[in-house]
């Protein structure tokens, strides 16, 4: 029996509760989690649902005397973005508060023990839907199925409307569930609606099964949600209600108020109002301040319903209190940087790959932090919502909205060491171009590339010596058929991909070719 077997066992006969009285240091990060406090009625497909948006659930092991379960994720950054979610937002089972931490263990070996069938059946049947094949048994009636052809388009209609709801609310809620491409709000039969298109149905199902029938706020504004009829939604104007994320080159439409860049997310003015409160912060959303959670006026503390979604939740961060983002703000502070590696050129690089980057300050006191300054608010939002949590360095990053409107140039004579940088003119830029196919392309970090721009003296053995000796382990690699100036390239975690991302990008493969470097959302 190795050692997992053991300790889970330990837990199974409650010799390690002492652990959980509140005075335990908290564990280094595990893709074994451990979740306290579970509702004794619950399935083993509602726990795993707790996981599902974050990554593929590998195992579960519950302890149902004890009220207590342990789930593995495939990786441990999957756990890490789980974690960062559910610290500021408690996530409930059966309307009732669930626990979750990292475990000691580093794998589930449940192959031993007594009553893990249904545990498997349960763990089969999710990876059934994630093929897209089966609904999840056990798990609540009304969540439906992956079906071949399901629509990527949720309907919503947000019922019990005492606070205004916004396009930037839904983007920020949904966005936790996969890349949001469009969003269409309006008004029908006195319901205020919206209409939402995930890049994949499998994010709309995920969305749907964790979203429907919930809260954004206590006893108000209630998301029911449907798949909608509708394959794709065609955006003709980006303004507060209406919103293609992949197109900023849109008109705005006659007689709308003009998003300005600044304001083109989150714009406090629409509903600031009843939130006297939230001085600044995207009221509707209840952001982490120093003092702990920004309320509505007048709800009282504890308002902030079942969903309570704080900007943590939906970028997969921990709240740094005093942090103050300013919603509709460009500027990025990214925390828990390696100070010894990173680099102005580097966090370039990395934040370009979401939008174009025009200026970068690593902090001349405090060198893991930096603050990234992106063209628009929608880029810095792409950029915070994709990164924040990803490991570079052996650190896993954080990105949070900065309360500083703009990165100010060091002035003549002061000293900086090369820590600013101004790349508004870079030639590196990806999104210059209003509707660039770049827009197209915005993909979560990944540990395969989609390499391009490959000259034809270029061999296999050149590129996989390339990223051999920047450090990567090449796992797979292949041209792309149709076109052998493209390939894809598979190294051995996300980590890596990133980091071969930063150093490779516009790397000379001779011939006046510059290898393009990007996140793929194919394996190989």
């Amino acid at each position: 029996m190795n050692s997992s077997t053991r300790s889970a066992g330990v837990y199974a006969n409650g010799n390690d509760n002492k652990k959980f009285k509140g005075d335990r240091p908290p564990c280094s990060p595990s893709r074994v989690l451990h979740l306290r406090k579970i509702p004794s009625d619950v399935t083993e497909a509602e726990v795993i649902s707790l996981g599902l948006p974050f990554g593929k659930v590998t195992n579960l092991l519950m302890l149902k005397g004890k009220s207590q379960a342990f789930l593995e994720m495939a990786s441990e950054e999957a756990a890490v973005t789980m974690v960062n979610y559910y610290t500021p937002v408690t996530p409930h089972l059966r309307s009732q508060p669930v626990f979750i931490q990292y475990s000691n263990h580093r794998e589930l070996k449940t192959d031993n023990l007594p009553n893990q069938a249904r545990a498997q059946a349960a763990l089969q049947a999710v990876s059934a839907v994630q093929s897209g094949s089966l609904a999840l048994p056990g798990a609540p009636a009304n969540e439906g199925t992956v079906l071949p052809g399901q629509s990527p388009v949720l309907r919503i209609i947000i019922e019990n409307l005492f606070y205004p709801v916004t396009l930037e609310v839904l983007h920020q809620i949904f966005s936790k569930f996969g890349t949001v491409l469009k969003i269409i709000t309006f008004t029908k039969n006195n319901q205020f609606q919206a209409l939402l298109q995930y890049a994949d149905p499998l994010n709309a199902h995920y969305a749907k099964m964790a979203l429907d029938g919930q809260n954004i706020y206590n006893a108000c504004c209630t998301l029911r949600i449907d798949f909608s009829k509708l394959t794709s939604l065609n955006v003709k104007y980006n303004n507060d209600k209406s919103r293609d994320f992949t197109r900023l080159d849109l008109p705005t439409g006659d007689g709308q108020p003009s998003l300005e860049p600044p304001m083109a997310f989150g714009a406090p003015g629409i509903i600031s109002s009843p939130y006297a409160g939230a001085a600044g912060f995207a009221p509707a959303i209840g952001f982490p301040q120093a003092t702990g959670l920004s309320v509505p006026a007048g709800l009282g503390p504890g308002a902030l319903g079942p969903l309570a979604i704080t900007s943590s939740a939906v970028t997969g961060r921990m709240a740094i209190p005093g942090a103050g983002g300013i919603p509709g703000n460009s500027v990025l502070l990214v925390t828990n940087l390696n100070p010894d590696l990173i680099t102005p050129h580097g966090l370039f690089i990395l934040f370009g790959v979401y939008g174009d980057v025009h200026r970068v300050k690593i902090m001349f006191n405090k060198k893991e932090n930096a603050l990234v300054q992106m063209a628009d608010a929608n880029q810095a939002q792409l950029a915070m919502n994709h990164l924040s949590g990803q490991r570079l360095y052996g650190k896993v990053l954080r990105a949070t909205l900065s309360k500083h409107q703009a990165v100010q140039l060091p002035r003549e004579g002061q000293e900086d060491q090369g820590l600013t940088k101004d790349f508004s003119n870079s030639p590196l830029h990806r999104f210059k171009k209003p509707g660039s196919k770049n827009f197209q392309n915005i993909f979560p970090p990944s540990a395969t590339l989609h390499l391009s721009n490959i000259p034809p003296s270029v061999t296999v053995d050149d590129l996989k010596n390339l990223f051999t000796e920047a450090g990567c382990s090449v796992k797979a690699f292949k041209f792309f058929q149709k076109d052998r100036k493209m390939a894809l390239i598979q190294l051995g975690s996300v980590e890596e991909a990133i980091q071969a991302l930063i150093e490779l990008h516009n790397h000379d493969l001779g011939e006046n070719h510059h290898l393009r470097v990007s996140f793929s959302k194919s394996t190989i």
